[in-house]
């Protein structure tokens, strides 16, 4: 048995008991890559001297794909968050279809898209993936659910999220597959997975309903698992999920849903 991927934890959403440089630690010394939310709430040097390896962070703190405003704060936000990654080395910043309140609600919320939005949406992300090129780091455009947590986010299901990343076709943009996210909105993971797996650039999984560790829901996810697999994907899966009981046990139950027989 073995793990043919990069395995990552959200220190957002485990032990959430412990200050959060412990939190970091504690995912670390398990053997896993760390992801953060908000940076601007994170004591930054303190983070890039812990040891730890990050894998994925929030890449900008305001604006969204559409207004001309809103596209120029998460431009200038997004200058900032690579600032921030180069200084935790982290290769991955990740983007929605517009900016989440501290609910994970849209902050202006929109409902339909036009024909224009998605060409100013396009734009938007060919000049985010311009910004990660120049850096040497990959903006990530994570698909969400809409049923449950994320009501009134546009581009949000993997369909469109990934027709964005295909229209840009920059090395600097990539999705982020959420399956999560995916399940509670489109379900039928392992086919889409397959089809959008050229443009993915990392997984991310908790499972449904509660958004809790693998086991505790659902999804198959030693199924999806041996699909990836066999599907030839060996890059990072993370864990975005809160901890049904122990924050060790989620661990090591994520470990195992992701450790393929050979």
């Amino acid at each position: 048995m073995a793990c043919p991927f990069t395995l990552a934890a959200n220190a957002e959403m485990l032990y959430g008991e412990r200050p959060f440089l412990e939190r970091v630690d504690a995912i670390h010394q398990a053997g896993f890559l760390v992801e953060i939310w908000d940076w601007t709430a994170k004591d930054i040097p303190a983070l890039a001297t812990s040891g730890a390896q990050f894998s994925s962070m929030t890449g900008y703190i305001s604006g969204d794909l559409i207004d001309v405003d809103g596209v120029e704060a998460l431009l200038s936000s997004a200058r900032r968050s690579l600032e921030v990654a180069a200084e935790l080395d982290c290769p991955r910043l990740n983007v929605h279809g517009t900016g989440l309140d501290d609910r994970g609600l849209p902050v202006a919320p929109r409902w339909s898209t036009s024909g224009s939005d998605w060409l100013r949406a396009v734009d938007s992300l060919r000049r985010l993936a311009e910004l990660g090129e120049e850096a040497g780091r990959t903006f990530t455009l994570e698909n969400l659910n809409t049923r449950v947590d994320h009501p009134g986010t546009p581009f949000a299901r993997s369909e469109e999220t990934v027709q964005l990343v295909q229209a840009v076709n920059s090395a600097g943009l990539r999705m982020n597959f959420d399956l999560y996210h995916a399940q509670i909105d489109e379900g039928n993971l392992i086919e889409r997975t397959r089809e959008v797996l050229p443009w993915v650039g990392e997984i991310q999984v908790a499972d449904n309903p509660g958004r809790f560790e693998p086991g505790t829901g659902e999804i198959n996810y030693r199924n999806v698992a041996k699909a990836l697999t066999g599907a030839g994907y060996d890059g990072v899966v993370a864990l975005e999920a809160w901890p049904s009981g122990d924050s060790d046990v989620a661990l090591e139950r994520f470990r195992d849903a992701f450790t393929v027989a050979g």
